[in-house]
């Protein structure tokens, strides 16, 4: 068995996705394949959706479709990503909403970071009220500010737990180095990286994760519709198994590791169907194989 800062205690590899469908955060068990509430907002993440309607039918949806995690932050709008998960799935039945701070957006163009300890409570608390609960399921530092000391940061996370704002914590953006000192301050239940079919620099970060028993969220899994399009290294393989290319980038993510959590995201309930569905496709040892070779076309042979 392996396991570790997370909690989590795993099952030793090969792994099976059948066996390991998802991942516990606490006492609850997070379905493995999330939703991301970055593109129920407007363009560029700002404003409101294009179709409001369709942004909350698509929230709507998510219970049963088996989705039960959701990641979010306040900076989605902002506030609006918040606004309408609670306008659709208030008191949140049987869901684990996530949502993040630290990252401040004035416009579509202008961000920076503010990780000053204040400043993370008082958002922390602030999406507390916008979800309207009395603590988060998850909070996640949006990116450690390189301004501020990372003590201090750690340090309010530390608080945050302490205080029962957020009953667990996690980072995003970050190396295996920042996740061990993270995790002399507090308990490290998840991590948030850009992952997907093509991008691998965090193969080192998702190996730590998997040996330490942390949930390893994969933003971008889709790679923003890339890897589900016709162009798709992965159409040819798709399209013998009967599946789209994007399901097919899904199920090689969760048969990757059974502490990945990938969050796609779409503001379209259609959308939504097509990428809960690659939580039925199962991958034998066989076509992992095979589909690293597509990976990896390197190390073939």
């Amino acid at each position: 068995m392996v396991g570790g800062g997370g909690g989590a205690v795993l099952p030793a590899p090969p792994y099976s996705y059948a066996t390991n469908p998802t991942f516990p955060l606490g006492t609850r068990r997070l379905n493995r394949l999330g939703f991301g509430a970055m593109r129920i907002v407007g363009k560029e993440i700002w404003g409101p959706p294009a179709d409001r309607g369709e942004a909350l039918r698509t929230l709507r949806r998510l219970p049963a479709l088996g989705i039960n995690f959701i990641d979010t932050a306040n900076s989605y709008g902002p506030d609006i990503s918040e606004e309408l998960i609670r306008e659709a799935l208030y008191p949140y039945e049987g869901l684990c909403v996530a949502s993040k701070s630290g990252l401040v957006r004035i416009s579509p163009e202008d961000r920076w970071m503010d990780c000053r300890p204040e400043h993370l409570i008082a958002e922390a608390k602030r999406s507390c009220d916008k979800l309207g609960v009395d603590s988060l399921d998850l909070w996640q530092l949006h990116r450690i500010d390189g301004e501020v000391p990372v003590d201090e940061q750690f340090g309010a996370i530390r608080a945050m737990l302490d205080e029962g704002i957020i009953r667990h914590a996690g980072l995003c953006e970050v190396s295996v180095p920042e996740i061990e000192a993270a995790s002399k301050v507090f308990p490290v239940s998840t991590v948030q990286n850009r992952y997907n079919f093509l991008d691998r620099k965090s193969e080192a970060v998702l190996a730590h994760c998997t040996a330490q028993g942390i949930g390893f969220i994969a933003w971008y899994p889709l790679r923003a519709g890339m890897l589900a399009g016709p162009g798709s290294p992965l159409a040819g393989f798709a399209a013998r198994r009967g599946v789209t290319p994007g399901q097919l980038a899904l199920a090689y993510l969760l048969h990757a590791s059974p502490v990945m959590l990938p969050i796609p995201g779409t503001g379209r309930a259609a959308h939504l169907e097509e990428n809960a569905a690659a939580a039925d496709i199962r991958l034998s040892e066989a076509e992992m194989r095979e589909l690293s070779a597509l990976r990896y076309p390197a190390r073939a042979g």
